[in-house]
């Protein structure tokens, strides 16, 4: 089971709904070169608002995905594609099934 993962809710700004959603549909593309994420999710949680959900086993594969390709280019793109500050929240998975 996956012990850790990481949160950050995304707002779109307006009209950029779907350039958001091609985003994280690269995301999920880019994903695959990160062998130690275990899962990358982009959800969209309501009209303009959006989510990104990854788990990992451990800290190191956490922190190699925090400085990966995919947080940079989030990083890169936060100002053209969001209207809010991005806040990443690190989680500890209790239970899974």
């Amino acid at each position: 089971m996956a012990k850790y993962a990481l949160w950050v809710m995304l707002k779109a700004k307006p009209g950029k709904e779907a350039d958001v959603e091609a985003f994280l549909k690269q995301g999920a593309v880019m994903s695959k070169d990160e062998p130690k994420t275990v899962n990358w999710y982009g959800v969209k949680v309501a009209p303009g608002m959006y989510g990104v959900f990854d788990t990992f086993d451990d800290e190191a594969g956490r922190d190699a995905h925090m400085n990966g390709e995919i947080a940079k280019a989030l990083m890169a793109k936060a100002p053209e594609l969001f209207s809010n500050e991005l806040q990443i929240e690190k989680m500890e998975i209790l239970a899974d099934k």
